[in-house]
C-alpha cells in the first residue's frame, strides 16, 4: 500500500487484514480545526474547559487563545485507523501519545499513521502516529496497538453525519441587539395582567427596545409586578376596567400619538384586534394586515419567516399579495436585502384543480410586473423543495428561491399555523410574531409564548418602525 491521499467522501471503505499489512504501510488525512469543532467536541464529551470554548477566558491563560482539546489529535488518529489503515472493523488495544504543543483554531493538521510492527502471536499491529501542521511542526505523536479485522471488509461509505451548533434563539438575539442600538420606541402594552405578558414587556424595556405604557386594570398590573418582584416606578400606567376597554384605549393612544407600537398582553386575539381593525378609529391602512412569524429554527441556516398563521383564515389572491408584500417588508427591515419568498402548495406544478397552485402562479406574475416589490418569488413549491436544496435538485427545480427560502407563504391560516407550531414544538424553534400592514407595527404573541419570543417580537417591531 502506497502513501494514501485523503479518500473521497463518497468512496468505499475497505479494510486490510493482518496478512495484507506490511511494515512501512501508511495512511493520512488532513483536517482543519474550527471553532465549531471545539463546541461539538464539548457537546459529545462533556468537557467544558474554557481553554477550548471561551476566547475571553482563554486570553488570560498561557496559550492566549482558544486551542483544541488534546484528544482532538487522538480522535483524528482514530479516524485514520478506522477508515484507512487497517480500516473498518479494527479493534483498538492500546494507545500512548505525547502532546508536544496545542493545535490552534484555523490550523490544518496532517495526521499520519505508519505500520511499525506486526505481532504474529496475537495478530496485532503497532502503528506510529504523528499529528503535525503542514510545515511539519509536531503537535502530538505516539504509538497505537490495534487488531485488524479477521476478514476483509468492503463497505459503502455512508454520508458523514451532519452536525451543527446552535444556541437556542441566537439569531433572534442578534436582531434584539441590533434593534437595541436604536432609540427605544414608546409602546402601548395592552392588558399586561399576568406574569408572562408583563415580564415580556419588562424584558423589552430592560433591553432598551421600548418605553412601555401599561394599559389595563392597575390593581391587576400591580399584582403581576409584585409576583415578579418588579419595580413599577417611572412606568406609566393607564387604568382601565377590563380587557375590552384596555384594547380600545391602547388603540386610541396610538392614534393620539402617545405610543408608536402596539403590544398584545393577556387578552384574547379577537378582542385585541377588534379596535385595531375598526374602520373608524382603527389602525388599518389600504393594504390588508397580516401576521408574520419570524422563526429561529436550529436545523435551518437562517431565520425563516412564515405567514399568515394568525389573521387571514382563507386568503384570496389579493390578500396573499398583501401578505407577500408585508412579509418582504419585514424581511428587508431585518436586513435581508432581497428576500426569497416561496409560495407553498402540496405540489410544484400548476394545477387547475388546486387553487393554491393557481394563486402561486399569479403571485409570481404579479411580482414580475412590479405589483409585489423588493423580493424574489417562486411557486408553487412544496415545503421540502422550498427549504431543502437536495429536495429541489431531486425534483429538477431550477430556481433562485427553491431550497433557500427566507419566507414561506402558506395557502391558508391552518397550514401556516400548523407549520409554525410544528417548527416550534418539534424542531426546537423560537418564534416571534408581528402584524404588518397597520399604521404601526403590532406585537401579537400567543398567550403561551415565552418572554424571549415577546422581546424578540418587540425588536422586530422596532426595526420595522425604523425602516419607515
Amino acid at each position: 500500500m502506497a502513501d494514501a491521499d485523503i479518500l473521497p467522501d463518497d468512496g468505499p471503505l475497505e479494510s486490510l487484514t493482518f496478512d495484507e499489512i506490511e511494515p512501512g504501510m501508511s495512511a493520512e488525512l488532513r483536517r482543519v480545526f474550527r471553532e465549531e469543532d471545539a463546541l461539538l467536541f464539548a457537546a459529545v464529551s462533556g468537557e467544558m474547559d474554557p481553554l477550548h470554548l471561551n476566547r475571553s477566558v482563554a486570553e488570560s491563560l498561557p496559550f492566549k487563545d482558544v486551542i483544541a482539546p488534546g484528544m482532538w489529535a487522538a480522535a483524528l488518529i482514530s479516524s485514520v485507523i478506522g477508515t484507512r489503515l487497517p480500516g473498518p472493523g479494527t479493534a483498538y488495544l492500546r494507545q500512548e501519545l505525547r502532546f508536544v504543543r496545542p493545535v490552534a483554531i484555523g490550523e490544518a493538521s496532517l495526521v499520519r499513521v505508519s505500520v511499525a510492527e506486526k505481532r504474529a502471536d496475537d495478530r496485532s499491529i503497532v502503528l506510529d502516529c504523528v499529528c503535525a501542521d503542514e510545515a511539519g511542526d509536531i503537535a502530538a505523536e505516539g504509538r497505537v496497538e490495534v487488531r485488524p479485522p479477521s476478514e476483509k471488509l468492503h463497505i459503502a461509505r455512508g454520508q458523514r453525519p451532519e452536525a451543527f451548533i446552535h444556541e437556542r434563539g441566537d439569531r433572534l438575539n442578534a436582531l434584539i441587539a441590533r434593534a437595541a442600538s436604536l432609540p427605544p420606541l414608546k409602546a402601548a402594552v395592552t392588558h399586561p395582567v399576568d406574569t408572562l405578558s408583563f415580564s415580556g414587556a419588562l424584558g423589552a424595556a430592560e433591553a432598551g427596545l421600548i418605553v412601555p405604557v401599561l394599559v389595563g386594570p392597575k390593581h391587576r398590573i400591580d399584582k403581576a409586578a409584585a409576583e415578579l418582584g418588579a419595580d413599577l416606578s417611572g412606568i406609566e400606567i393607564i387604568d382601565t376596567p377590563h380587557s375590552h376597554a384596555s384594547a380600545a384605549r391602547a388603540v386610541a393612544l396610538i392614534n393620539e400619538g402617545g405610543a408608536h407600537m402596539l403590544i398584545k398582553g393577556a387578552v384574547h386575539t379577537h378582542e385585541f384586534l377588534e379596535p385595531v381593525v375598526a374602520r373608524q378609529g382603527g389602525l388599518r391602512r389600504e393594504e390588508r394586515m397580516s401576521h408574520v412569524y419570524v422563526m429561529d429554527v436550529p436545523a435551518y441556516p437562517k431565520l425563516l419567516l412564515v405567514t399568515d398563521a394568525a389573521l387571514n383564515i382563507t386568503p384570496d389572491l389579493s390578500c396573499k399579495a398583501d401578505m407577500a408584500q408585508n412579509a418582504i417588508n419585514l424581511a428587508r427591515a431585518m436586513g435581508i436585502e432581497t428576500p426569497k419568498l416561496a409560495i407553498l402548495a402540496a405540489v410544484e406544478e400548476v394545477s387547475p384543480l388546486m387553487q393554491a397552485t393557481l394563486d402561486a402562479a399569479a403571485l409570481c406574475k404579479m411580482a414580475d410586473r412590479g405589483q409585489i416589490k423588493g423580493g424574489l418569488l417562486d411557486g408553487p413549491l412544496a415545503f421540502d423543495n422550498a427549504i431543502s436544496p437536495r429536495a429541489a435538485k431531486a425534483k429538477g427545480i431550477v430556481s433562485q428561491v427553491a431550497g433557500d427560502a427566507d419566507i414561506l407563504l402558506a395557502p391558508d391560516l391552518g397550514a401556516a399555523n400548523m407549520l409554525a407550531k410544528q417548527l416550534d414544538y418539534l424542531a426546537g424553534a423560537v418564534a416571534a410574531g408581528v402584524v404588518m400592514g397597520a399604521k404601526v407595527p403590532i406585537v401579537l404573541p400567543s398567550r403561551s409564548e415565552e418572554a424571549m419570543s415577546r422581546i424578540a417580537a418587540c425588536a422586530l417591531a422596532r426595526l420595522v418602525a425604523a425602516s419607515g
